[in-house]
């Protein structure tokens, strides 16, 4: 992220076209306007036009407006989002969902900044700046033919790559401070920070829905104000995604898969037996019929809360001697 800042830095005052590409949740969107509030004219509007949202009949009217009569219901004129961004910034979100034929148009706009509207018998003129965002790999639609390669070069002047949010895991954490205080602000609800053992809950998370899935996380955490539903919510998907690596070589050690596959049904049914009895631990022992400190290394050993709202990392000792089985 640094580098991406840096790279920012060099570029927001020149106006050049920006790509920004990276995975859904990595936070393009907020890059773009970045971007923008960082430019020379920060005042100036940024307006955002979601193409994947918008079927591909209504998107260029949506984009470039259209003349009165120029079809059936076109009783006035309308300017289109790029009239609306004149001076500003126009960010095209899902640049890879605009169709061939729109493209050609686009073009135009970016190479002499000049379009006309539906309908419209004169070229229209507009300063702007371009941000196109996408979670595809443009070079791929080019060579698929789904992407003019004109308009890729066009609107790569400047390439922005968002890592995911596993790769800068060390920002996990101020980012959460941060969506933390924006939604009790939002909500009007005030929250407690986390504990320092739900904080390596969440730094373990490989949140494959980057950084929207952690917001989403954090915001129910300040509505529900459980800090052990959001524990038991990141473990749950753990132990759902748990899985075996096979060697490439096709062997495999089956005793240590299958001991493996007993040690998570048994985190299963102990979490279980846990909830049903209110994480009352002694009365979950002799649901279990097993003794009070096997239950305590089970727990540890699988990674399972020792009490309600808590979280602590898996157990590498042995089961003590006297622990029963």
């Amino acid at each position: 992220m640094q580098s991406v800042r840096q790279r920012i830095d060099k570029v927001v005052s020149s106006g050049v076209p920006i790509l920004i590409q990276g995975d859904s949740g990595t936070g393009k969107d907020l890059l773009a306007r970045f971007i923008h509030d960082c430019s020379a004219a920060p005042e100036t509007q940024f307006v955002k036009v979601n193409c994947a949202a918008i079927p591909g009949a209504l998107l260029e009217s949506e984009l470039f407006g259209y003349e009165k009569g120029a079809f059936t219901g076109a009783h006035s004129a309308k300017p289109g989002r790029v009239e609306l961004a004149n001076d500003g910034t126009l960010f095209l979100d899902g640049i890879s969902e605009i169709d061939m034929s729109l493209q050609a148009k686009l073009l135009q706009l970016l190479q002499d900044g000049q379009f006309s509207r539906i309908g419209g018998q004169e070229d229209l003129h507009v300063q702007l700046r371009v941000i196109c965002a996408t979670n595809r790999r443009l070079e791929q639609e080019v060579a698929l033919g789904r992407f003019r390669p004109d308009l890729f070069y066009r609107i790569n002047v400047v390439s922005i790559q968002l890592p995911a949010l596993c790769e800068r895991s060390e920002d996990i954490l101020d980012l959460a401070a941060y969506f933390l205080e924006a939604h009790q602000t939002r909500h009007n609800i005030p929250a407690k920070p986390f504990s320092r053992a739900a904080s390596r809950l969440l730094e373990r998370h490989p949140w494959p829905g980057n950084i929207r899935e952690l917001e989403n996380l954090i915001e129910r955490y300040v509505i529900l104000g459980s800090e052990e539903a959001v524990s038991n919510e990141l473990l749950s998907w753990e132990q759902t995604h748990a899985t075996t690596d096979t060697p490439v070589d096709g062997h495999i050690h089956l005793k240590k898969v299958t001991r493996q596959a007993v040690q998570d049904l048994e985190g299963k049914i102990i979490l279980s037996v846990l909830e049903a009895n209110r994480w009352n631990r002694r009365r979950t022992a002799i649901a279990l019929k097993i003794s009070y400190r096997a239950l305590l290394y089970k727990i540890r050993r699988a990674g399972l809360p020792p009490k309600r709202g808590m979280i602590v990392p898996a157990a590498e000792t042995p089961p003590p001697a006297a622990s029963a089985n």
